[in-house]
């Protein structure tokens, strides 16, 4: 069994680090680059998916762990960027854009749990 969830967290994490890799390139492309829109477009989107997820898997315990850890801990582990976050949030810092990188930290945490708590809710409602 614990081989079966390695490789469902394996293949999940590989689908999650391309998936992220284009939807952050599209954002960025999209919304410009006055801050790293990509990296708080993943977290923002893996925080909602996340809460969803967990909250839908928490209430259907016919769902097979290797299913769970594939899309949680692989797929959203591998989409979500929390140490790119932190890189682009210092770099700010050391190029002198303090208030953008406060801005930036704040922004990515108020929106990240606000779109988790928003994930778990529409869990709910099916």
């Amino acid at each position: 069994m614990a081989e079966i969830s390695f490789l469902s967290i394996a293949i999940g994490g590989g689908l999650g680090s391309i998936a992220r890799f284009v939807f952050s390139r599209e954002m960025e492309n999209l919304l410009g680059d006055f801050l790293p829109y990509g990296t708080l477009s993943v977290n923002v989107a893996g925080s909602l998916a996340l809460g969803w997820f967990a909250t839908v898997f928490l209430d259907r315990p016919e769902i097979s762990s290797t299913l769970r850890l594939g899309l949680t801990v692989g797929f959203l582990g591998a989409f979500t960027t929390f140490s790119t976050f932190s890189y682009e949030s210092l770099q700010l810092m050391l190029n002198g854009e303090v208030w953008r990188a406060i801005f930036y930290v704040i922004l990515n945490a108020t929106a990240c749990i606000g779109m988790c708590y928003v994930g778990m809710h529409l869990a709910r409602m099916i």
